[in-house]
């Protein structure tokens, strides 16, 4: 399914991305592709590959060939602005954001925020959950009220050590 695509390059989010960002995007569009679907395409999750597309996680150089070919766009395209002399600038900008989408993340976290921090110490000790080993997911459940969106993050625990 082609179609034509273009992203308003010079508004947020995307004028603070990596040039090669539009590109993805605009190639991903215009083959009627879902993260997921691009995702499978290079052995990978949708939420890690959408990061990808946002600046925010590292291709190695095998997923950017295999992102490439998927999105049929020239390896050295995204290897000359993602390749092993490019990191990724990790973080969501202005807090407190103001996109509906994550304000809503964020004022979960502030007003459930105690209280998973006080549980997740009661079950685990004093420590946190790492957003560096971490596995997120995205799923739809119906529901007659209305579809959930259900979010998963799978972190593992690190414990603060003593000295």
């Amino acid at each position: 399914m082609s179609q034509t695509a273009s992203v308003p390059s010079s508004s947020k989010p995307y004028s603070d991305l990596p040039p090669i960002s539009v590109a993805l995007f605009e190639a991903k569009a215009r083959k009627g592709l879902t993260f997921d679907e691009v995702a499978k395409a290079i052995g990978r999750d949708e939420v890690w590959v959408a990061a990808v597309f946002y600046g925010q996680a590292k291709l190695a150089p095998e997923e950017i060939e295999a992102l490439a070919r998927v999105l049929d766009i020239p390896v050295v395209n995204i290897q000359s602005n993602l390749g092993t002399h490019w990191w990724p600038n990790r973080g969501l900008g202005p807090m407190p954001p103001t996109d509906p989408v994550l304000y809503r993340l964020y004022e979960g976290v502030l007003v459930y925020g105690h209280a998973i921090k006080a549980i997740i110490h009661e079950k685990f000790g004093d420590g946190i959950m790492s957003m560096i080993d971490c596995k997120v997911r995205v799923d739809k459940k119906p529901d007659p009220k209305g579809d959930r969106v259900v979010l998963t993050f799978d972190g593992k625990f690190l414990p603060y050590s003593k000295w």
